[in-house]
């Protein structure tokens, strides 16, 4: 083995340790852990049998093991940043109608004479 196929196999196994932990503790959902640790799972096999590689490239007609792994990366980051995308614009919404909520409670608090 060389000295990359060591380390992805220890970056693979300390993702699925840290994908599993946050999962436990309630910060990644269980659709996202399955993704990361698909992720990682793919990383383990690609670092111990870098000939699996070349069996993609056949089944998807792609020139290099290489070629698919970068391609596929490219395709995931993409949905990563998509699925962030639209964490941000619900975390707007939940911020301008929290700030709307706010205004109209100072408002009503305001417009109240005091009874004393």
């Amino acid at each position: 083995m060389l000295i990359y196929q060591y380390i992805g196999l220890l970056i693979g196994i300390i993702g699925i340790i840290i994908s599993i932990l946050r999962f436990r503790d309630g910060k990644m959902s269980l659709s996202m852990v399955l993704v990361w640790i698909t992720i990682w799972v793919l990383l383990l096999i690609f670092s111990a049998y870098p000939a699996a590689t070349t069996l993609l490239t056949n089944i998807t007609g792609i020139g290099r093991g290489l070629d698919i792994i970068l391609i596929f990366g490219l395709i995931g980051c993409f949905y990563l940043i998509f699925k962030i995308y639209g964490m941000i614009e619900n975390i707007e919404e939940e911020i301008t109608l929290l700030t709307r909520e706010i205004a109209l409670n100072k408002k009503e608090n305001t417009e109240k004479p005091d009874k004393d």
